[in-house]
């Protein structure tokens, strides 16, 4: 058995190199071939091929390596009693998931902010129908462009009020909004949605620039970044947005490699799309994950902890 797309994977991941189609949705399979790196370094010993031995091991080490680097980001939950702000994402699956599943979702953790990716007009209009609007009061709402199909529309439901709103570029509709806190400085929270890059070249350049255009930390903004990336901790572009001085909830949580995306007429792939990315003076209480009747995504729940004056 070759061992080559093994050592292929690994040296992608080790780089950050990986560019295009097919290599980019290539990558988000990575915690796959650590778990099957054994099958090319035993046909490599059965073989006698001491080369096959060293390059599988190798390969096998990397993968390994950085698919355990996620289960070792579990930091202390803080103490005391700061502004608690619970952020939820949640995708409606083209609109198609019903709105009493999102409404128990809210009430049943007590959200704060939602981020919603994939709204349709009348998934909005059945989630304003069910109650959302008295859960959450203030909500900024960016309907899809022309053209676009109507589930690219994105959409926040908050329980504080809103200061101001806008939108974030990209190839779905992205809303973000600002929100007083008791910590002296807004919090600014964008609902994330970027193109899938599992399809062609030019999904993955789509994919490329809604990364690279996401906002970075400020010193007068609390930000943070909800919702689906289509992208793993293993994309290196990903790897990108949290270097410009982010922190991921969920490796702050020790839920970096928990799943969050599947589909549903499918047992496997199992992989971790959607995140909650923060400014690292934001702490992580905690990070739970939420299945959501009729989603092929789970729900990412974080408990930030805002800093005090």
């Amino acid at each position: 058995m070759s061992a080559f797309p093994w050592v292929l994977a690994a040296g992608l991941r080790l780089t950050g190199t990986e560019r295009g189609f097919p290599l980019v949705p290539a990558l988000s399979f990575v915690p796959y071939g650590a778990a099957t790196a054994v099958l090319p370094l035993a046909a490599a010993v059965r073989a006698g091929s001491r080369t096959g031995v060293l390059l599988s091991g190798a390969a096998g080490a990397v993968l390994a390596g950085a698919v355990l680097f996620r289960a070792g980001g579990r930091v202390a939950a803080p103490q005391g009693d700061g502004d608690l702000l619970r952020v939820a994402t949640v995708s409606l699956r083209r609109g198609l998931v019903r709105a009493y599943p999102v409404i128990d979702l809210v009430r049943q953790h007590d959200v704060d902010v939602l981020a919603v990716a994939e709204l349709t007009p009348d998934a909005e209009k059945a989630l304003r129908a069910a109650g959302i609007d008295e859960l959450l009061p203030h909500a900024h709402v960016i309907s899809a462009r022309s053209g676009s199909t109507p589930s690219a529309s994105g959409a926040v439901w908050s329980r504080r009020p809103i200061r101001s709103m806008g939108r974030t570029p990209g190839g779905f509709e992205q809303p973000w909004v600002r929100l007083a806190t008791d910590s002296g400085r807004d919090v600014e929270l964008t609902a994330i949605h970027t193109t899938p890059p599992s399809t062609s070249p030019s999904a993955v350049r789509a994919w490329s620039d809604d990364l690279a255009a996401l906002p970075g930390p400020e010193r007068d903004v609390l930000r943070v970044l909800a919702g689906d990336f289509n992208a793993t901790l293993d994309h290196a572009a990903l790897r990108a947005v949290v270097r410009r001085g982010y922190a991921d909830a969920a490796w702050r949580a020790g839920r970096a490699l928990a799943w969050t995306w599947r589909p549903l007429r499918l047992p496997f792939p199992w992989l971790g799309l959607d995140h909650v990315l923060v400014d690292p003076r934001i702490a992580v209480r905690a990070v739970e994950l939420v299945r959501v009747r009729g989603s092929d995504h789970r729900a990412v729940v974080a408990d930030l902890v805002l800093p005090r004056p």
